[in-house]
Formats: structure tokens, sequence, C-alpha cells
């Protein structure tokens, strides 16, 4: 599973050991000031080769509350506005976010997507255009971040993590999603758009499929965490195919970059359970935590996002399983293996011992002059044939015998 990196613009610090933080390799930079804030804080780590990281972003100590620390890789923020009603509908790209007033009071729902986190002063504006409070803005740009949500008066921030396969068919890319849902309107800020899975929600509103136009901008949320949760499917189904031919793999040859590829796919499964687990935590409280802005018949199919969260935690726990499992087969693989060989060069050994025996007896070199007893066989016309016949005789019978004892039957799978 390929993490993504990112540049971290206000410190970095290193994580305590845990089994469920993901690690990607990182190293330290110079770490600039934001804003004439107080200096960014990091911890005076050394640098090392391979060495991991946890990579977040984080304001510096004595921040004031809703101060933005904007990745310094993020993209410029891209603003596409989707109005519509029962009848109708309005679809357009924005130059600014102030041009979206006259649109939005013509529609029931108003989804503003602003893709890419890059801009501040675009992000700005929205504190004043949807009266956003500030600590919103500031989870909203601290990516990555765990998946929450928080409650405000008259709106309802939710962050979730999205996965996607890459197109290259290698790897899994993921972005940061957070939605703050109002009476009337919905805005999402995506972290990375190319990783957007929300296609098939913009057809069913252009093409007015579903019951989509007809509800509130509650049934919307409900419809985009729907397709954020459905999305770690596809991912499973890859990771699936995988966890097969790693397994096969394992059983017939193992090789040194199995146990490589094993090794990256626990870590890549306990990413996405890093991602998957909290937001049960958050579809539950838009279930259980009485909201005005959460309609009751939304609360239903709400319900239906949380046993498919389940299901996928079900599913990478079973994963995770038979990732750590298949690290067992292969060391007890290689062992069988080993056993074999060794098994093979007993074999030989106990083959070649009696006949190391007589060839040691007859190369003594005794003076058969001497006596009549000093090897009176060295005189026989057939003497040499005979040995070796009586040589061949010894390694047939013992090879016999293993034979039937059974210890030639795994060596036909026994490889380089």
């Amino acid at each position: 599973m390929a993490a993504r990196k990112r540049k971290v613009s206000k410190g970095r610090v290193r994580p305590r050991p845990s089994t469920s933080s993901p690690l990607v390799d990182q190293s330290l930079g110079e770490l600039p000031e934001l804003m004439g804030a107080a200096p960014p804080y990091s911890c005076p780590l050394p640098p090392a080769k391979n060495s991991e990281w946890k990579d977040f972003n984080y304001n510096a100590p004595g921040a004031p509350p809703g101060t933005l620390n904007i990745p310094d890789d993020a993209l410029p923020t891209e603003l596409v506005l989707m109005a519509y009603g029962p009848e109708e509908m309005d679809v357009r790209t924005l130059e600014r976010l102030e041009d979206c007033h006259g649109t939005t009071e013509q529609y029931a729902v108003s989804w503003l997507d602003a893709r890419g986190l890059g801009t501040e002063e675009t992000l700005m504006q929205f504190s004043q255009t949807f009266k956003l409070h500030p600590l919103i803005l500031e989870d909203v740009v601290n990516v990555p971040h765990r998946p929450k949500i928080d409650f405000y008066d008259d709106q309802v921030l939710v962050i979730m993590q999205m996965v996607q396969p890459k197109a290259t068919g290698s790897g899994v890319g993921s972005e940061q999603v957070s939605f703050v849902l109002g009476k009337d309107f919905l805005v999402t800020f995506q972290e990375e758009p190319e990783w957007d899975s929300f296609e098939p929600v913009r057809d069913r509103i252009r093409r007015g499929l579903g019951l989509i136009r007809d509800q509130g901008a509650d049934y919307l949320a409900y419809a985009l965490l729907d397709t954020i949760v459905d999305s770690f499917f596809p991912v499973l189904e890859v990771i699936g195919e995988t966890l097969e031919e790693l397994e096969e793999e394992v059983v017939s040859n193992p090789t040194s970059s199995t146990i490589n590829n094993i090794h990256r796919m626990r870590r890549g499964l306990m990413k996405l359970r890093r991602y998957i687990w909290p937001q049960r935590s958050v579809i539950n409280s838009l279930i259980r935590d009485s909201n005005h802005l959460i309609s009751p018949d939304v609360r239903v199919y709400l319900q239906d996002v949380y046993d498919h969260i389940v299901q996928v935690v079900d599913i990478i726990e079973n994963y995770r399983e038979i990732a750590s499992s298949l690290m067992d087969v292969y060391l007890s693989s290689i062992n069988n293996r080993m056993n074999e060989v060794m098994k093979l060069l007993t074999v030989i050994s106990s083959v070649f011992i009696p006949l190391t025996f007589i060839a040691g007896v007859y190369g003594m070199n005794f003076n058969t002059e001497k006596s009549p007893f000093n090897m009176p066989e060295l005189e026989w016309y057939w003497g040499y044939g005979i040995c070796l016949t009586v040589m061949a005789a010894i390694a047939g019978l013992q090879i016999y015998l293993f034979w039937k004892r059974g210890w030639f039957d795994n060596f036909s799978t026994t490889r380089r």
C-alpha cells in the first residue's frame, strides 16, 4: 500500500510506538514561520537514514485558536458550486466565493465543493460567507486529521478519510474530506481532487435519479458519506486478490521479496484500519446525537452507512489475521525447505560413508610381499572390478532402503 508523503510546515515530532500508527519515511527540513506567529516547534531529533516518522501538521505552541496551518504542498483552491431543487439545478465554477450568493438563494440545496486547500484567502472567505466557527477551518487544513465530528450551533463539521485504488493498479491513494453541514447548504473541502469519488452522486443530481433532488442538505451529506465508506470495498477487493497471490507464493516458492510484500501488506491494512475505525464513531454520533440539522429520515439512511463501516472493519480485521498468518506460513515454509535440503545432504552423506570406508581401507598400501595376509585381494585378477561392484551394491541397497522409508517423496519440491 503506497503512502503519499506530505511536506510539514509547522513541525514534526517522533511518535510513541503504536500498532495502529501508519509510518512513512520522511526527513527533517527547514520549518518556516507562518504569518508572524510564534516560531514553529520541532523536537531536536537527529536525521537518520531510512528512519520512519509520523506525518502530520500542528500549530506552534501558544498560537491563537483558528490559526490556519496550510501544508506547503497544498493545491490551489478551486470552487465548484452545484445548486439544485426538485425541478432544476445549476452547476458552475466560481472565481470568487461572493459569486455564490445569487445562486444559493434560488435553490433549495447548495453544494459548494472546495477542491484544494492551498489558497488561504479563499478559505478565510468561508468564515465570512457561511459564518463558520474559527476552529472549523483550523481542523479542515490540518491534514491528515483523524476522522471526527463536531457540533456547533447551526453547523456540523465532519472529517473523513477517502481511499481509492491508484490507476496504476499498485497502491492506494487517500485524501481527507471535510464536510460543513448547514440548514440548506453543504460545503466540502477536498485535500486532493484527483482521488475524488463523488462523481456518482453528481450524476444522480444531474439526472434527477432517486430521492436526492427532493431531499435537503442532510440527505446530500448522507449520499457523500455513503460514497466515502463504499470506496473502501474496491480497495479491499484488490487487497484480497493480493493476499491470495501472496498465499500461493508463500506455499509454493517463498523468496526474500515475499516477506517484504507481506510486511507492506500488513502496514497497508494498519493504515486502512486507522482510517475506518474512527469513522464508525463519527457515523454513530450522527445517528445517536440529536441535532436539528439531521432529519429522522436521514438517520435511518445513516444506519445503513454504519452497517457498511462495520462490514469494512470486519473485512480489514480478517485480512490482518490472514497477513499475520502468512508470516508464520512463510517461516514454516523456509524451515521446511531447509529441512528438505538437510535431509538430501544426509542421504548423500549416508551413501558415501561406507564407500569412503572401503576406499580408505584399500588405500593403506600394505606390502603384499612381506606377508600373505596384507590384502591378498590386491593380487586378484578381478579385484578392482569386484571392489567397484561391492561399492555399487552397497550404495544401491542404501538408496532402496531410503526410498522405502519415503525419504525421497518431497525432494521434487525442493528448489534452489
